[in-house]
């Protein structure tokens, strides 16, 4: 595991358990990783999140969504900023993704928040990840 860029690591563990259909996937617990999956809750992409304390390390356990045909409702998921190549754009500047069928997470300056209500506050900020 990759201990310089921890987002993307959940972001893999959250593809992956999908890919193999899982019911739910545990990840290490930070601020930003608690916000990013409050937003896939709020959004729909998930069914429920807790944060359980497991062997004196606290995790957020995500309980995966599917729909009636057992296919997942995440298609896919995607870093977008690395450590290495940060990416920030203007509240003008903000990606579409699936042309709006999708949902881009954005760190700015009031807190992590989807692309469409960052645009709607008119702020820019670093952008994390897209789901669709």
């Amino acid at each position: 595991m990759s201990a310089s860029d921890p987002i993307a690591d959940m972001l893999t563990k959250v593809r992956n358990a999908v890919q193999a259909r899982h019911e739910k996937v545990d990840v290490a617990t930070s601020k930003l990783k608690l916000e990013i999956v409050k937003i896939l809750k709020t959004e729909g992409y998930i069914k429920n999140f807790k944060k359980v304390q497991e062997d004196g390390h606290s995790i957020i356990r995500i309980f995966l969504k599917y729909d009636e045909t057992n296919a997942s409702v995440i298609h896919g998921i995607e870093k977008v900023s690395t450590p290495g190549r940060r990416i920030y754009a203007g509240y003008k500047d903000l990606p579409r993704v699936l042309n709006g069928y999708g949902t881009l997470i954005v760190s700015t300056s009031c807190g992590v928040t989807t692309g469409k209500k960052a645009s709607e506050k008119m702020v820019g900020g670093e952008l994390i990840c897209k789901v669709w």
